[in-house]
Order: C-alpha cells, then sequence, then structure tokens
C-alpha cells in the first residue's frame, strides 16, 4: 500500500466520514464492521512485535516520587504523527519510537503537569497508533477502535496491571489523557475497570479531554457518569474546544461523535451558561522569545455549545506547526483549538483537580 500517496485523501474525506455509521447502521453492518475491526487488530499485531517491559523504568515517561496521597495516571496523546506518513512507516509507534521518545516529556509539560501539583504523575510509553494509520482504519470501518483496541489496548493494559500491583499501593486515583489519549482512557474504563470493579471504586475521576464522550457511552455503561459540577467524583471530566467558525459550519472532525457531551471548564456547567475569560485562572502558552510555556491570558472564555457537545472560545488562536498544518486543519477543522484543550484551561484544569482530590479524600474519611 503506498500510504503516503492515500493519507491526505483519507484525511479530507470529511474527518473519516465520523458520523456517517450513526443510527442508520443494521445490526448486519454492525456485525460487519466489528469484523473489519478484528482483522485489523489481528494485521497490526502480527507486524507491532513485542511490546514494553513496564518492569523497567525505561517504559516510562515519569515514574514519580510519591509525596501525594492521590495518584494520576496519564496516557499520551498522539505522539507519532510526522514520521507516520512516511512511505512503508509502520502502524504502531515502535518500542523506542524516536518521535515519541521526543515528544513525550513536552506533552507532560503541557497537559500532565497539571495533576501533578495535587497528585503523584505516572505516564506509559505505549505502542500508540500512528495518526496515518488510525485514519486509515477510520475511514475503511467507520471507528476509530480498530486502531487502538488491538496493540496499544495491549501496552496500556499492561502498564495498568504493572501499575495497580507494583505502584499504586492501594491509592485512589485519576485516570486522564489528550486526544488518542483520551480515546484509549474511554477504552479504559469501558473494558479494563469492567473487568476490575476493585480498582474503578477508588477512581477520583477521569479527565478524558479532547476526546467525545457520548450520552450512548453512558447508555452502554451505566456505571459511568459525567461530572455535573466542579467537585463530583467518581466521574468523568472531556471536553473539546473549537473556535466559533467550526461550531457555526458544524464541521465534522476526527474528536467529536453524535450525542458528545461537554463540560464548561470554567465554570463547571453542561448548559450553554457563558464564562468570561474573566473567570480564567491562567493559560499555559509557549513563550515566542524563550520557547518555555509560561502562565499567561489570551482571552480563553468558554460556552458550551449543547446540541454540538463542545465548548467554543475566543481565544487567540495558536497556529499549527507548518508540517502538521494541512493534516490538523482536515482533522480538527478550519477553527479547530484541539492542541489547546488542556493549555487555555491550565490553571482552572489545576484548581479543578485539587477541589475533586480534596472532596474524594474528605468523603474517604
Amino acid at each position: 500500500m503506498k500510504k503516503k500517496a492515500l493519507v491526505m485523501g483519507l484525511v479530507c474525506a470529511a474527518a473519516f466520514s465520523m458520523t456517517a455509521w450513526g443510527s442508520s447502521m443494521t445490526e448486519a453492518d454492525t456485525e460487519a464492521m466489528d469484523a473489519e475491526v478484528s482483522a485489523l487488530v489481528d494485521e497490526a499485531a502480527e507486524e507491532a512485535g513485542e511490546g514494553y517491559d513496564y518492569s523497567q523504568a525505561s517504559s516510562w515517561v515519569q515514574i514519580p516520587a510519591i509525596t501525594k496521597d492521590v495518584d494520576t495516571f496519564y496516557i499520551l496523546a498522539t505522539e507519532y504523527i510526522v514520521s507516520s506518513f512516511e512511505e512503508g512507516a509502520p502502524d504502531y509507534a515502535e518500542v523506542g519510537n524516536p518521535e515519541m521518545k521526543q515528544s513525550a516529556p513536552v506533552e507532560y509539560d503541557a497537559h500532565a503537569s497539571a495533576f501533578q501539583d495535587s497528585t503523584n504523575v505516572f505516564v506509559p510509553y505505549y505502542r500508540q497508533s500512528g495518526l496515518r494509520h488510525a485514519g486509515e482504519v477510520w475511514q475503511e470501518t467507520g471507528t476509530i477502535d480498530g486502531a487502538i483496541s488491538g496493540t496499544p489496548y495491549e501496552d496500556i493494559t499492561a502498564a495498568l496491571d504493572y501499575y495497580f500491583e507494583n505502584y499504586n499501593n492501594g491509592r485512589p486515583f485519576i485516570i486522564a489523557g489528550h486526544s488518542q489519549g483520551s480515546a484509549m482512557s474511554k477504552y479504559v474504563l469501558k473494558n479494563y475497570f469492567k473487568e476490575h470493579p476493585e480498582y474503578y471504586e477508588r477512581m477520583v475521576a477521569a479527565y478524558l479531554i479532547g476526546y467525545a464522550v457520548t450520552k450512548d457511552d453512558l447508555e452502554e455503561c451505566p456505571y459511568l457518569k459525567f461530572a455535573t459540577g466542579e467537585s463530583d467524583t467518581g466521574v468523568i471530566v472531556s471536553w473539546n474546544t473549537e473556535g466559533p467558525k467550526n461550531a457555526e459550519e458544524k464541521v465534522s472532525t476526527a474528536v467529536l461523535l453524535p450525542n458528545a457531551i461537554s463540560i464548561n471548564p470554567l465554570n463547571w456547567k453542561l448548559d450553554d451558561t457563558y464564562a468570561p475569560a474573566s473567570e480564567n485562572l491562567g493559560s499555559y502558552m509557549p513563550n515566542e522569545k524563550t520557547g518555555k510555556n509560561e502562565i499567561t491570558d489570551v482571552g480563553a472564555d468558554a460556552q458550551v455549545i449543547p446540541e454540538r457537545g463542545v465548548i467554543v472560545t475566543h481565544a487567540e488562536s495558536e497556529p499549527a506547526p507548518a508540517e502538521i498544518a494541512e493534516i490538523a486543519n482536515a482533522f480538527f477543522g478550519p477553527d479547530g483549538r484541539h492542541a489547546s484543550d488542556y493549555s487555555y484551561f491550565y490553571n482552572n484544569i489545576k484548581d479543578n483537580v485539587a477541589k475533586r482530590v480534596a472532596a474524594y479524600l474528605e468523603s474517604a474519611k
């Protein structure tokens, strides 16, 4: 397969026809799709080789010193991006993938560090799906599950097993991620924790930011609860961020699903109550001169659009790097703010994590 030639045709196919499968699917359609996903998973597993050994420190982006009463298990977003489009590139990031190794610490600083004031943050490497492969699977099957439910899920469940058996020591925990990491976190909630209710009962919250959680997910798994405020626990916290143009034009994006739900990270409401930028405690954005992230004000307000299941902001937009700008536009729309899901609302996330942790520990007394 000439992967490089195929990829842009795939990403431009209405963000992989994400909503086309919807409620019109028949039982036969579902069975056929499941068969295709299974075949893709089996084929990819044969190519992926052996996974990470989570008893080795090199298999983790971070194993923290234990100084807090609560942990966070953070799952990386897609870091295998540019090189996944190269001719002959494997579908999954191989152990030691240079692009992931280089980008993972950057993501830790930009996203996972929001949890470090209140929790001990564990971050595993895993053989994640390349962006190109995720697009191909989506185009062929109508879902991303076939890209994450095989090799990536195998690694993440191995990391979770090792974490719970060797590092967690019975502490409450948060599970979190961004983008592919949030898609994987949702898959973990629906599968791994269904098999391990003894772990799930200690979950403070799940921050599934940058990937859709839907009403259908909650109906499928009644034990999953979506957040309704700023301090409820055992709940899912999720949103997808867009600029006004995406919402006005009802753009299809690769992270949005029908019946999606988003909570406002400034006022922690599910309705369309507008939260002005004055309620933003600080965004975490790169300084153009130093290249380092710093707390600043970029006018990041927020309002939930319930019928679309997103939050819309008028914040200053940070352009995508030139090498991925065309891909980002195809995946996330002309006014997508996917890359800033965490950074726009960084200090509000930190504050919210502290409140949910405090509420959980108080209720556990």
